[in-house]
C-alpha cells in the first residue's frame, strides 16, 4: 500500500506528535509498504528510506525563533498526485494541513485525519477566549472532510464528539520501553541537572515550553521546599519569561535533550511534575513512567487514563490553591515512592510501539474496506521498536 502523510510538524521538529509519527512510519514500512511524508522544509530529505517531500516554512508570531510552519502551497496537491497514495493521512490539520485536506478530498483518496493539539484551549492562555467558537468551527470543518477521525485519548474523543467532530476513533498509546528504562540513572546527569547539588530532591519538567503548559506553577513548589531542585528540559517561546520566574531558585534549563541525554535526564530524577492540563494525551507521562519515575500532575482527562492517583503516580487537583505543592509534598514518603515507581513501570511495560501502528494500519484497512478496496495485509512481526 501507498500512504501519503501530511503533518504539520516532523523532524527535526521534537515532540509527541513527531515521536510517535516516526515510531508508526519505521513499523509501517516494515510490513512493506511505501510511505510519502510531505511536512515543513526544515532540511529534512527522508526518514529511513521514506522520502520527505519539504513545503516551505517561517516563523509564526508566537513561536518566533523557535518553530517554523508550513502553510497551504500548491506543492502539497503536486507531491500527491504524483505519489498517487492508496490512503492520505493528514497529521493535526491547522495550517498547511488544510492544504492536505482540500487534496487529499479533491484527489478522492481515502482520507484520515488525527487530532493531536488542543488548539481551542490554548485560546484561554493567550488571552483570546473569545475565538474558542471559531476555532472549533475551523477544526470541525477540516477533520469532517475526513473519512475517519484519530485523537489519542477517550476523553479527548468525548469533548470532539460533543462539537460534532464525525467518524472518532481512539488512537492508543504508545513509550519506548527500552529507550525510557531506569537502567539509564547517571551520576554526571543527576550533577548537571541538579546544578552540582545532587543530594536535592530533583524535579523534573519535560516538553515544550509554553503559556498553556502552566510550568510556572512549579515555582511555589521550590519556595514551600528549598530541599527541592528543578530540571526543565525543553524549549519554545516562554523560555525568556520563565528564565525570569524562576530567577535565584535552584532551576536548571537546558534546552532539548536526545537520545541517551534524554533518557538519563528521566532516569536520573526523583519526580516528574506535569502541571498541563490542555494535553490530548501527554507522551512525557508514559516516557517517566517506564523510566520508573514517581510523577505528580495535574488532573484532565487524558491524565487520569494513564494514571491511577496513588498507585502509578499521584494527581492533584488544578482549581484548588496549593494542592499542587500539598500532594508533591506526599513524596517525601519513600516507601510511597518506591511503590509508585514500581507501578508506573508496570503500567507501561505492555505500551510498545507496534500496537500502536498496528491498529494505525488497521484504521487505515478500515477506510479502505469502506471506501471499496480491496486490501489484505500481514503482519511481519509482532517485536516493539
Amino acid at each position: 500500500m501507498k500512504i501519503a502523510i501530511v503533518t504539520e510538524t516532523f523532524l527535526p521538529s521534537t515532540d509527541g506528535i513527531v515521536t510517535r509519527l516516526c515510531h508508526s512510519i519505521r513499523w509501517i514500512q516494515e510490513q512493506g509498504h511505501e510511505v510519502l511524508i510531505i511536512a515543513p522544509d526544515l532540511g529534512v530529505k527522508e526518514f529511513e528510506g521514506a522520502k520527505v517531500v519539504g513545503i516551505p516554512a517561517r516563523s509564526f508570531f508566537l513561536y518566533k525563533g523557535h518553530k517554523k510552519f508550513a502553510y497551504p502551497n500548491r506543492k502539497i496537491g503536486r507531491a500527491l498526485k504524483q505519489f498517487a497514495p492508496d490512503l492520505v493521512h493528514v497529521v493535526n490539520p491547522a495550517l498547511m494541513g488544510a492544504a492536505g485536506m482540500f487534496y487529499g478530498r479533491w484527489g478522492k483518496w481515502p482520507l484520515v485525519a488525527s487530532y493531536h493539539t488542543h488548539i481551542p484551549k490554548y485560546a484561554d492562555y493567550y488571552r483570546v477566549s473569545f475565538v474558542k467558537p471559531v476555532l472549533w468551527w475551523y477544526f470541525r470543518l477540516l477533520h469532517n472532510r475526513a473519512d475517519l477521525n484519530l485523537c489519542t485519548s477517550q476523553s479527548v474523543a468525548s469533548e470532539l464528539k460533543e462539537q460534532r467532530f464525525k467518524n472518532v476513533e481512539v488512537w492508543k498509546r504508545g513509550v519506548d520501553t527500552e529507550r525510557f528504562h531506569p537502567d539509564f540513572y547517571s551520576e554526571d546527569m543527576r550533577h548537571r541537572l541538579s546544578n552540582g547539588n545532587p543530594a536535592k530532591t530533583l524535579l523534573l519538567y519535560v516538553g515544550r515550553l509554553a503559556a498553556e503548559k502552566e510550568i510556572e506553577k512549579i515555582r511555589d513548589c521550590l519556595d514551600r521546599n528549598p530541599d527541592f531542585g528543578l530540571a526543565i528540559v525543553g524549549d519554545g517561546p516562554y523560555r525568556a519569561s520563565l528564565e525570569d520566574h524562576f530567577q535565584g531558585r535552584n532551576v536548571v534549563f537546558t534546552g532539548f535533550l536526545h537520545g541517551d541525554e534524554l533518557s538519563q535526564a528521566f532516569a536520573s530524577s526523583d519526580a516528574f511534575v506535569f502541571p498541563s492540563t490542555t494535553e490530548t494525551l501527554g507522551l512525557v507521562i508514559l516516557e517517566a513512567m517506564a523510566s520508573g519515575l514517581p510523577m505528580v500532575a495535574a488532573k484532565s482527562g487524558p491524565t487520569c487514563e494513564q494514571v491511577e492517583d496513588g498507585v502509578s503516580g499521584l494527581l492533584y487537583d488544578p482549581e484548588v490553591p496549593g494542592d499542587f505543592v500539598k500532594t508533591l509534598e506526599k513524596l517525601n514518603d519513600k516507601s510511597l515512592r518506591d511503590a509508585i515507581s514500581e507501578q508506573a513501570r508496570e503500567v507501561s511495560a505492555d505500551l510498545g510501539w507496534s500496537g500502536q501502528s498496528k491498529q494505525l494500519l488497521d484504521f487505515y484497512h478500515q477506510v479502505l474496506q469502506e471506501k471499496g478496496a480491496e486490501w489484505v495485509y500481514e503482519v511481519k512481526g509482532e517485536n516493539d521498536h
